[in-house]
């Protein structure tokens, strides 16, 4: 007996020593792990950022040559020495610094205000049990397929009997909100904010409005980032609305680009490119600073504990 207890005892630590050798294998490529990437893997990102990035190149080349350089063939490829004189006409012909500051102010107001009353009433939707409930979430996503077109005419007769035509308020308050986040932030928090810790907060006597500030905005930082982000730009490159209410003396970036570029009968492309650059260029600093926060929260806000 005692041979054969032996060799079945000394099998455990070789059994063991196995085992080690091969968890590192197994945490590497594991569901936790990062996996190396081969050469096709960097030729393919290579190949897909240099596709992103070469409309932001032409832009640049195009806003830096003359119309007839841009006309005449062969394409150029490569920038020009005419940037600085197309951005003189272009503020020469419209007032760019204002629009850009107009811009600013309604994409930002539009931005904060959609983000606060959407997790506010995704909160409500979420995890607030009334009456009717589901029959307004219906309504709110059933808003979504009514074309912003059916809305103009009214919409229009509004701002003009309280005398806001020309004026930002006219493209800021019928934006304050928008079905889109509404819905987007209450199937994130349906998700990512359990019940029982609300409950928890109730228990310690905190009261709604300190229930929202300290459990709700902290759990839905990552979705409001995002939010944020993707009203913002739709705000800035709005063009419809905009075009309707404000006029070329108080514009938005937008509606300050369509007239440039239109003197003499003659649209000068170079001029309207190096416009669009203008208002692109805001838009890439504010997610070359907001993106990483950005990213790193949506990353955060993915892993459950």
């Amino acid at each position: 007996m005692a041979q054969i207890t032996e060799p079945v005892m000394s099998a455990g630590p070789r059994h063991s020593s196995t085992q080690q050798r091969r968890a590192p294998r197994l945490r590497a490529g594991g569901a936790g792990g990062q996996s190396k990437g081969g050469p096709l893997a960097y030729l393919f990102l290579i190949v897909a950022t240099l596709v992103s990035l070469f409309p932001l190149y032409w832009t640049v080349v195009a806003a830096s040559r003359t119309d007839t350089e841009l006309v005449t063939p062969p394409t150029p490829l490569l920038p020009g020495s005419h940037l600085i004189d197309n951005l003189k006409i272009v503020w020469d012909q419209v007032d760019m610094t204002k629009a850009l500051i107009n811009s600013t102010i309604v994409a930002g107001c539009v931005a904060l205000s959609t983000v606060l009353f959407s997790t506010l009433a995704g909160f409500a939707f979420a995890k607030l049990k009334f009456r009717g409930r589901n029959a307004l979430l219906t309504i709110v996503v059933a808003t979504m397929t009514i074309p912003p077109q059916l809305t103009v005419i009214p919409l229009y007769q509004i701002i003009t009997n309280v005398g806001w035509v020309g004026h930002l308020q006219s493209v800021i308050l019928p934006s304050l909100v928008a079905a889109f986040g509404v819905f987007f932030m209450r199937q994130f928090l349906s998700e990512a904010l359990p019940i029982e810790l609300i409950e928890a907060a109730r228990v310690d006597g905190a009261h709604s409005l300190r229930i929202i500030w300290s459990v709700v905005f902290p759990v839905a930082r990552p979705a409001m980032a995002v939010l944020g982000m993707l009203v913002f730009v739709q705000s800035w490159n709005d063009f419809f609305w905009p075009f309707i209410a404000l006029s070329q003396q108080n514009p938005t970036v937008q509606v300050a680009l369509a007239g440039v570029g239109s003197g003499n009968h003659q649209i000068d492309h170079a001029v309207v490119v190096c416009a669009a650059l203008v208002a692109t260029l805001p838009l890439l600093l504010v997610f070359a600073v907001l993106g990483r926060q950005i990213v790193s929260g949506i990353t955060a806000g993915a892993v459950k504990s």
